[in-house]
């Protein structure tokens, strides 16, 4: 499987558009030194220079990243694999946030990084086409022993979120609580439930009480001890 790493695609894309760095600093209003740093890697990005390049590539910061794959020299010669495969595993690296952002999308979720002290962190998720696709990393175990600290509850704002699921939420008239939930559609009410059953549930009127999905949760990335 292919690994992630924080090298940005920069020499790749300048060649697939047929520019020079000359170019790519006109398009960006970044120096050409600097963009020589950080096609050879020899300088770090920041938040500001991602989202400028993507603009220019026109892409979005996550497809900036490269991925890594393993060497390949020791295969089998023997082993024959399938001229077409209906298969196809596409690795997407989604940022580590420790808010959830209120309203979702690649530079919103990479402003939400830095931020909330994750700058530079990442998870792989596999076959995800949401762009604005976010990990929240839970800080206690509020929501345990169904999740814990240290948990990435991957958050899919794109999916559909359906009765019993558990998503990331927004609720509430005074006040406004973004939160982790276990969603209920009734035909008069929307009641929201601690995803360990802990406490009392939530019952808001349909049409009346505030309230908005901000995202499915579609899987959890655990922190490996």
């Amino acid at each position: 499987m292919a690994s992630i790493s924080t090298e940005l695609r920069v020499k790749e894309l300048l060649r697939e558009k047929g520019w020079t760095t000359k170019v790519l600093a006109e398009k960006t209003g970044m120096s050409e030194s600097y963009l020589t740093h950080i096609k050879n890697g020899t300088r770090r990005w920041n938040e500001d220079s991602l989202r400028k390049l993507a603009n220019a590539f026109e892409i979005t910061p996550i497809d900036l990243f490269a991925q890594r794959r393993p060497r390949t020299d020791d295969i089998d010669n023997n082993v024959s694999m399938p001229e077409k495969s209906d298969i196809e595993l596409k690795v997407q690296i989604v940022p580590v946030v420790g808010d959830i952002p209120s309203n979702p999308s690649p530079y919103n979720n990479q402003l939400m990084q830095v931020t909330t002290g994750f700058k530079d962190i990442f998870v792989p998720v596999l076959n995800s086409a949401d762009q604005s696709i976010f990990a929240f990393s839970l800080k206690d175990n509020a929501l345990a022993p169904t999740f814990v600290k240290g948990d990435c509850l991957i958050i899919s704002p794109e999916i559909w979120t359906r009765s019993g699921d558990v998503a990331a939420v927004e609720y509430g008239n005074d006040t406004i609580v973004k939160a982790i939930m276990q969603v209920t559609y009734t035909e008069d009410f929307i009641v929201l439930e601690a995803v360990n059953h802990k406490q009392a549930p939530i019952a808001l009127v349909r049409g009346k009480d505030h309230f908005r999905i901000i995202g499915r949760v579609i899987s959890r990335h655990q922190k490996l001890a």
